[in-house]
């Protein structure tokens, strides 16, 4: 498990590319056959890629937790990114086929991830929070899931947002997850930017092509930086930082959120005038 420590705002102002690159982006979560993850100490998040093969990949604490198992004081979202696959909690079995989430609660002990074909893999991206209390596992299929359309054409930001674990979706402890789909010939995401001071969030950008890119923005509004981001990689995204971002193509991206409050609509809008 990869180890990302928190900074403060003020360290950043300083910080070249490669500073912002080691300490934002995350950008080999998805390897064949293994399991990847990377814990932050914003929020205590930790976010992890699944692609099995020809075996089974195990969830497991490790040395990091130093819990006797990864989900004894956590809670997990997932969403498959690839070809169909299933995730099986306890025993129980549960298929995900494309853009399809799995909510999995505190107290659970064995999360193992299994692909349909191992010639054409699942990729489950994961994304955990500590929690303090047991909600119930629950499947929601992108077919099930409640569509949100925003933005314009004239502002090249249409985009569906689907919303799978909030208070008014999959019930958890603390965790908030939910997929952005640019639809073609978009490219910006969440501008005018906006701070959500009492949480931390993790983007994940897939569904890019092989030469695609992605300026993700970060940093403090009048201290603005930004990261160049491929397809299947990560940002880190502290509760002080902006997240925005414009592509050279429409893109698709997870969101997740952790910290003080449950709440989607708890946020600080930024206006266009203040951002540097």
């Amino acid at each position: 498990m990869e180890n990302r420590y928190a900074v403060h705002p003020r360290d950043v102002r300083h910080y070249g590319t490669e500073e912002l690159r080691e300490n934002y982006l995350v950008e080999s979560l998805m390897v064949e056959g293994s399991l990847r993850l990377c814990y932050s100490h914003e929020d205590r998040m930790i976010m992890g890629g699944a692609v099995p093969t020809s075996e089974a990949l195990k969830l497991e604490a490790g040395e990091m937790l130093k819990t006797g198992y990864f989900l004894e004081r956590r809670e997990i979202g997932i969403i498959n990114v690839g070809a169909p696959g299933y995730v099986l909690v306890d025993g129980y079995k549960y298929t995900l086929d494309a853009k399809d989430c799995l909510y999995i609660g505190l107290g659970h002990q064995e999360v193992t991830f299994h692909s349909n074909d191992p010639a054409q893999p699942a990729r489950f991206y994961l994304v955990s929070t500590l929690a303090h209390r047991s909600c119930p596992t629950r499947k929601v299929a992108i077919a099930e899931a409640a569509p949100t359309h925003l933005g314009s054409i004239e502002q090249s930001n249409e985009r569906t947002i689907y919303k799978y674990i909030h208070a008014d979706g999959i019930e958890s402890c603390q965790l908030m997850l939910g997929m952005t789909l640019l639809e073609p010939n978009n490219m910006w995401n969440t501008m005018p930017a906006h701070l959500h001071d009492r949480r931390s969030e993790l983007y994940f950008y897939f569904d890019m092509p092989q030469d695609g890119l992605v300026f993700h923005f970060m940093g403090e509004p009048a201290e603005t930086r930004h990261l160049v981001v491929r397809n299947e990689q990560a940002v880190i995204s502290p509760a002080w930082s902006i997240h925005s971002g414009v592509g050279t193509s429409s893109y698709t991206f997870i969101w997740a959120m952790g910290g003080e409050n449950y709440t989607f609509v708890d946020m600080d809008s930024v206006p266009m005038a203040d951002l540097k």
